[in-house]
């Protein structure tokens, strides 16, 4: 054993199992603590005292909590600045060392510097290793040493370079030391309130992550690739909340895909990763457009039309369908992420960033690398970005992807009676129709924001200042 005493500073890695820093703390120091904060940098951000995922959070660390203490421990809460409150505690429990999941966020890499510096000072030791990415760092590179920046190259070189050692289960196995100061406080004791988990079906902590996992693989994963564009089905996994919080173990998931051959689901957890490379070794595109040239493009000014977006009101069902699922769930379908995103940027002429930021402060699963990857990819600004010219008819997308409206129907209530014909484009009904049915554009439901095809040309001009002179 290398420490006599050791701590494990959970952040985005909510269970106790396949865990690398849990496991790298139990084969490395002979009493080991846990710990968890409610880091106030976060939290004084959110504009709810309601908001889902720190309920989400909560209610996973309760589930954590009890696992670690069947091992003979527990876990340490604390509600404040984590860059103060983990050198703190390191300090009072006389560790010698503290061990995380390294995390690929600016903020979170600028606080894990700022701690490890402090334990420095006390003569404590801070490991980070990898756990929520499958590679990191320099593991994937093109043949020139550098990052990635197309996904199809760094796909085959992720595949080509993963091995059974990559995707096999970090092993958790040791006693845990108690602390005398554990538990888990209650929401209202860090200024918080419960949410609507529970009323939009959402179970939180490692049995709902596994729950949902095992539904999955039973009846979907075998047919992801051929279910998962279509919204008003059960097709997808539902699962990106947890792989968020790290209720389960991206090597799990990596380890069925393989084995199971399922190539279109391993695909999207490869996305997953390049999207966390490009934020690890790109940081500018938080704020910036990963393609320098775009950020010359001049945007509207137009707050009506963010509004009409966020409300779901554009006349667009299946835009103004995807939006309402948002609002009312905290989770959006992929392929309706894509087509709301299309949408803002190239219909509406928006800023992607103003879609990012309200995409950040609804979704449940909300990953800054993923939300800005999908932002970026969308509004052609991004690393291997669809083309500029490539935008979304929001018809024809409802057309291929919600044929019957059925999604449409269930965001979109006052569409009800529209006809299949019409329910694309409800617009197209005659007004003697529109009346016959009680469904009057114009007043039941808004008529379009804007004209496709005149958005279209306006988006193509817009976009001309990244044109390359011939």
């Amino acid at each position: 054993m290398n420490h006599e005493k050791a701590l494990v500073w959970f952040r985005r890695d909510l269970r106790d199992h396949d865990h690398a820093a849990l496991s790298a703390a139990l084969s490395n120091a002979r009493h080991v603590y846990c710990a968890f904060v409610f880091d106030t940098d976060i939290l004084d951000a959110l504009p709810s005292r309601q908001d889902r995922r720190v309920d989400f959070i909560h209610a996973s660390l309760l589930e954590l909590d009890a696992a670690l203490r069947a091992r003979g421990g527990g876990l340490i809460v604390r509600h404040g600045r984590a860059a103060e409150e983990i050198p703190a505690l390191a300090e009072a429990l006389e560790a010698t060392a503290v061990f995380a999941n390294r995390d690929y966020e600016p903020a979170a890499k600028a606080r894990d510097a700022a701690v490890a510096a402090a334990l420095r000072r006390h003569g404590i030791a801070f490991h980070a290793g990898k756990d929520q990415a499958m590679f990191d760092g320099d593991e994937v590179l093109t043949q020139a040493g550098r990052p990635f920046s197309v996904f199809t190259p760094y796909k085959n070189a992720w595949l080509k370079r993963l091995t059974p050692a990559d995707h096999a289960e970090w092993r958790c196995v040791g006693q845990l030391a108690a602390s005398g100061k554990t538990g888990v406080p209650t929401l209202e004791q860090i200024g918080f309130g419960i949410s609507d988990l529970e009323r939009i079906g959402i179970r939180p902590g490692m049995s709902g992550a596994r729950a949902l996992w095992d539904d999955f693989r039973a009846g979907r994963l075998a047919r992801y690739g051929e279910l998962r564009d279509f919204p008003a089905i059960r097709g997808v996994s539902y699962l990106s909340v947890h792989l968020r919080f790290g209720t389960l173990s991206i090597r799990q998931l990596v380890r069925t895909a393989v084995a199971e051959e399922a190539g279109a689901w391993l695909n999207e957890l490869i996305w997953r990763d390049f999207y966390f490379m490009i934020l690890d070794r790109f940081p500018q595109v938080v704020d910036h457009a990963f393609k320098p040239e775009y950020d010359a493009i001049r945007w509207r000014d137009w707050p009506a039309g963010l509004g009409a977006w966020q409300e779901g009101r554009t006349g667009y069902p299946l835009v103004d369908a995807a939006m309402r699922q948002l609002k009312h769930s905290g989770w959006m379908h992929n392929r309706l992420r894509m087509v709301a995103a299309s949408f803002l940027s190239k219909d509406l002429g928006l800023d992607w960033r103003l879609g990012e930021r309200h995409f950040a402060g609804q979704l449940n699963d909300f990953d800054l690398s993923a939300n800005n990857g999908g932002w970026q990819w969308a509004a052609s600004t991004g690393c291997d970005a669809q083309p500029y010219f490539r935008i979304f008819n929001p018809v024809t997308q409802s057309e291929k992807f919600d044929p019957e409206g059925k999604f449409i129907r269930r965001y979109v209530p006052e569409l009800a009676a529209v006809p299949d014909k019409y329910i694309h484009a409800p617009w197209r009904m005659g007004r003697i129709e529109q009346e016959a049915i009680g469904v009057v554009i114009g007043r039941d439901y808004p008529a379009p924001i804007v004209d496709h095809a005149q958005a279209r040309e306006e988006t193509l001009a817009r976009y001309a200042v990244v044109k390359k002179p011939v």
